[in-house]
């Protein structure tokens, strides 16, 4: 079964959403959701088209993308980012990821 690792970076991506979140009153509902639709790249890895040179999944409660890539066992999470902000600070955040 492959591991997923959450990179610093994504796990950055991660917090500064839950606190933005959180001024709204639903950051721990954020985080449960973001951190579920992770797992379930254990089962749906590989599937998602590929964005900036990563495979980008879409979560389904948030309007967040999560970047990640695999090798070997395990399934790196990229980024975390969310994709109602412009495209060009999206490719700027993507162009600075590992």
């Amino acid at each position: 079964m492959p591991i997923i690792r959450i990179l610093d970076d994504a796990a950055k991506d991660l917090e500064e959403g839950r606190v933005f979140y959180q001024k709204h009153g639903v950051g721990n509902y954020f985080w449960d959701s973001l951190l579920s639709v992770i797992e379930s790249l254990l089962i749906h890895s590989g599937v998602h088209l590929k964005e900036y040179g990563y495979y980008r999944m879409l979560a389904k409660r948030f309007p967040y993308a999560i970047y990640y890539d695999i090798r070997f066992n395990f399934i790196d999470i990229i980024a975390v980012l969310p994709i109602r902000r412009n495209p060009l600070w999206i490719q700027a955040k993507m162009s600075g990821r590992r």
